[in-house]
């Protein structure tokens, strides 16, 4: 069953990945080109919370969540952020960063705060028909790059 903050962002729709204990998910609200959501599956509401098999699994995922995100924006620097003010289940906001501006379908994506804190007030946000493009460039590249 998908926890309240995997809904939140769209699941199933704008899921990218999942594994056992994780869920890639495209963010609706994209600071930068290509800005996911990592929520774990777990009924946990703390980092320290975590299971020993989801800390495990967090850092596979990560690994590939990189290598994907490299290929689909040539990110500089990348940021996750556990800011978990508003939803309450453990999650991290994954945030590409470059400088300069990044296009996806005639959409331009600058990063605002390069090269500073990522400005996520100023994100574009997506209508369906983007998240499904982006969810499904991901998804690809997610079978592609091992």
């Amino acid at each position: 069953m998908p926890n309240a903050t995997m809904l939140k962002f769209g699941y199933p729709a704008s899921t990218v990945a999942e594994t056992a204990l994780w869920s890639v998910q495209v963010r609706p609200q994209q600071p930068t080109l290509g800005a996911l959501v990592l929520v774990c599956k777990e009924p946990v509401t703390a980092f320290g919370q975590l299971s020993p098999a989801a800390f495990a699994e967090l850092q596979t995922v990560v690994a590939r969540v990189e290598r994907v995100l490299a290929r689909f924006t040539a990110y500089q620097k990348i940021n996750y952020l556990m800011l978990m003010m508003v939803d309450p289940d453990v999650h991290f906001h994954v945030i590409p960063r470059y400088e300069g501006v990044r296009d996806y379908a005639g959409i331009p994506f600058a990063d605002a705060g390069w090269p500073g804190p990522p400005a996520l007030a100023q994100a574009v946000t997506l209508d369906s028909g983007a998240i499904a493009g982006i969810t499904a460039d991901l998804k690809a590249l997610w079978v592609d790059v091992p």
